[in-house]
């Protein structure tokens, strides 16, 4: 028996390719032609580098359980930490795209709404989740192991779903506006994804 380590770093894998879906930004530059819709990217970036931190954290948190020997009980508790500050940092980037309002852009009022409301289900999925590694039984090593394994496969999951209207967001002039912040670009970069995924 191997234990919980090689599907927790299945776990971690699947965090970090998950959890970065709304920095996911355009890397090219855009005209200056649209001085309300920079302002309105500088806002949202501003902000989004705070959350991206906490994701980047939870993130951390769990690939340093994989690094050695944790219990379950200690897995189950920095898992279930990690979900829930995950769930509230997708909380706070709807609550923050909101604030800011519809982008200066055509269909930027819908874009918006999309964003908003596919942050919230983003961070229900990661509460959700949350509460599915609760509920794990820590004292059983075999069935901690295959509770684990199915938090991982959802994780994977939420990992490849979900992002749409985000990206819808995030294109053309939003993109390009965003691109230019230094604030998102250093958000994108302390939440990127790290390269060791097994």
């Amino acid at each position: 028996m191997e234990g919980t380590k090689p599907v927790n770093k299945k776990l971690a894998a699947a965090l970090s390719g998950g959890a970065v879906l709304v920095l996911a930004l355009s890397g090219c530059t855009g005209d200056d032609g649209n001085e309300e819709l920079d302002a309105w990217a500088k806002q949202v970036c501003d902000e989004l580098r705070v959350q991206a931190k906490t994701i980047k954290a939870a993130n951390a948190a769990i690939q340093e359980e994989t690094s050695d020997n944790s219990t379950p009980a200690e897995v189950q508790q920095a898992d279930s930490k990690a979900f829930q500050d995950i769930a509230d940092a997708y909380k706070a980037i709807g609550g923050i795209i909101t604030k800011a309002g519809p982008p200066n852009v055509e269909d930027g009022k819908k874009k918006q709404r999309d964003a908003v409301k596919e942050l919230n289900a983003i961070s229900a999925s990661y509460g959700s989740l949350k509460e599915q590694v609760d509920a794990l039984n820590t004292k059983d090593q075999a069935k901690f192991a295959a509770g684990l394994k199915d938090v991982a496969a959802e994780m994977k999951k939420l990992g490849k779903t979900g992002s749409d209207a985000l990206k819808a967001l995030e294109e053309g002039e939003v993109g390009q506006a965003m691109a230019k912040q230094q604030s998102c670009k250093s958000a994108s970069a302390s939440a990127a994804p790290s390269a060791a995924q097994g």
